[in-house]
């Protein structure tokens, strides 16, 4: 079994001290470790922003992906070596804004990936630009009057979207955070964990200290039911989606199980050859 040391890499970090992608990065480390898979059959699909940089920090395979394309990126591994542990990770920009076409698309299939957002509720690689999770009325650099648009609401649009495993973590909250991502991982079919993330730098409204005053922890609710879909998304709006804790989760088949005639066998580790014969069959069929 792997080691949490196994799981580092020696590249030093250009995450500003106390960035909540640190407490990411380490929960993300132990639940592999708790999930007792090996490097080599790890791979992670990192976007666009600082959250991006995180699969450098992974001993594992990393695909550092353009703006918003983790998605099909990590559908692709999967297809192509199903027994590969697919981790996608980004921010909240990277998975909501640009990306948002493929996020919605991967739940409907219900994807065997787990997908980490880090969300901060800000653009920080760019010096701090409003985001889709943006609050109205939030000030930045592009909004220096306050936000004027309705901010994504994640959880919410996950669990109508069709994802079958949804929680929210906190980066400050290493022990909850690192079991909800090996619960995403070890769930067959689509697992988001939006994890909130403090931007240190840029993001001066959403702190630690505001977060943990307004969050309520779900694991301290224990008549709280996660499989009942109607009252998740009550709970979502009812605290405008201010929890922490596994929020909905189905058991459902996933992508790969409804694809005909996909193989257990890797596709990578299949031989596809043709005998001349078949060949022969098959290219009679287009005459």
């Amino acid at each position: 079994m792997a080691t949490l040391a196994e799981f580092k890499t020696n590249e030093k970090s250009w995450w500003c001290p106390g960035c909540g992608d640190f407490g990411v990065l380490a929960a993300l480390q132990k639940a592999l470790v708790a999930v007792g898979v090996e490097p080599e059959k790890v791979a992670i699909v990192a976007g666009i922003g600082c959250s991006g940089k995180i699969g450098n920090y992974i001993n594992s395979y990393n695909l550092h992906v353009t703006h918003g394309r983790t998605m099909p990126a990590a559908l692709g591994l999967k297809l192509a070596n199903r027994d590969l542990t697919v981790i996608a990770a980004g921010g909240d920009g990277d998975a909501y804004a640009i990306g948002m076409g493929h996020f919605m698309h991967a739940m409907r299939r219900n994807l065997d990936i787990t997908y980490i957002v880090m969300d901060n509720h800000i653009y920080g690689l760019t010096k701090g630009q409003t985001s889709p999770t943006s609050a109205e009325g939030f000030q930045t650099k592009s909004t220096p009057k306050g936000n004027i648009e309705r901010p994504v609401h994640p959880l919410m649009l996950a669990i109508s979207g069709g994802a079958t495993f949804v929680a929210q973590g906190f980066s400050s909250w290493q022990p909850q955070l690192a079991k909800l991502i090996e619960a995403g991982i070890r769930h067959r079919g689509f697992a988001l964990i939006n994890t909130i993330s403090p931007c240190v730098t840029y993001n001066k409204v959403n702190t630690y200290d505001w977060y943990k005053k307004v969050l309520k922890n779900l694991d301290e609710w224990p008549d709280y039911n996660p499989h009942d879909r109607t009252a998740a998304l009550a709970l979502l709006a009812e605290t405008d989606e201010l929890v922490t804790g596994l929020i909905y989760q189905e058991e459902a088949p996933s992508f790969e199980d409804l694809v005909p005639g996909f193989r257990e066998t890797p596709l990578v580790e299949q031989d596809l050859h043709l005998d001349p014969e078949t060949w022969k069959k098959v290219l009679a069929t287009l005459d």
